[in-house]
């Protein structure tokens, strides 16, 4: 893990100097994968790391979680809450009973807060650094142009149990990796519930290329149907 997070480290420093910029802009969600990118930020820039906690009717245990991860690894924040910003944009939006608003709204949130740390970013010259993990950017579980719209994915090849190994390593708090993934969509949503799969099947799949049959037509499925999430927009041949 030593290693490991040495090279991510030194991964983040070559984006960041390819790209001409100061340093780097994270989400703080108080999640795991966040908890681990931000420290892995603050390693690789120590003056040039900023952490952003942007409420949307958050869950409040999110939100401490996250400014605990800050306090302890000395990380320098901002607070922005959009709960106006959003209630204001929903209640202009088509309110007609489709079953589908439930999930358009929920994921209107990302791309807000994604919107939001663009603004820091470009107003610092800093680098957007997501969070995603291998498992979620293979399958699709991101919200397009939203926690998937980043400049750079320091997680994006390892599995979840690499990430909560780098997690202890890097002493992320053990509240934090204990607690049920969840991109906090909504009161009690998880990761595994909404894409009916749990990370240790993901885990195998991606490490060994093995799974159940009911499990990997599942995978297959979602990494087909969200193919278009992991490309830029196609262009036709003229």
């Amino acid at each position: 893990m030593q290693q490991l997070s040495s090279r991510l480290v030194d991964w983040l420093k070559d984006k960041a100097r390819e790209a001409g910029a100061k340093g780097v802009v994270v989400g703080m969600s108080g999640g795991i994968d966040s908890s681990v990118v931000s420290v892995l930020c603050k390693r690789a820039f120590p003056d040039g790391a900023l952490g952003l906690l942007i409420p949307c009717h958050s869950i409040a245990e999110d939100m401490e979680h996250a400014r605990l991860v800050a306090g302890k690894f000395g990380i320098p924040t901002e607070t922005v809450s959009i709960d106006a910003v959003y209630d204001t944009l929903v209640s202009v939006l088509p309110n007609d009973g489709n079953p589908g608003r439930k999930l358009a709204e929920a994921n209107l949130k990302p791309r807000l807060r994604m919107a939001t740390i663009y603004y820091f970013a470009n107003r610092l010259g800093y680098l957007v650094v997501g969070s995603s993990n291998r498992c979620e950017v293979s399958v699709g579980y991101f919200s397009k142009y939203g926690d998937g719209g980043v400049d750079i994915m320091p997680l994006g090849n390892l599995v979840k149990s690499q990430v909560r190994d780098l997690a202890r390593h890097l002493g992320v708090p053990q509240v934090i990796i204990d607690k049920p993934p969840s991109a906090g969509l909504w009161a009690g949503q998880t990761d595994e519930q909404e894409m009916g799969l749990t990370y240790e099947q993901l885990d195998a799949y991606f490490t060994t290329g093995k799974a159940p049959d009911a499990v990997r037509q599942r995978i297959e499925e979602r990494i087909a149907r969200n193919a278009h999430k992991r490309a830029v927009p196609p262009i036709p041949p003229l």
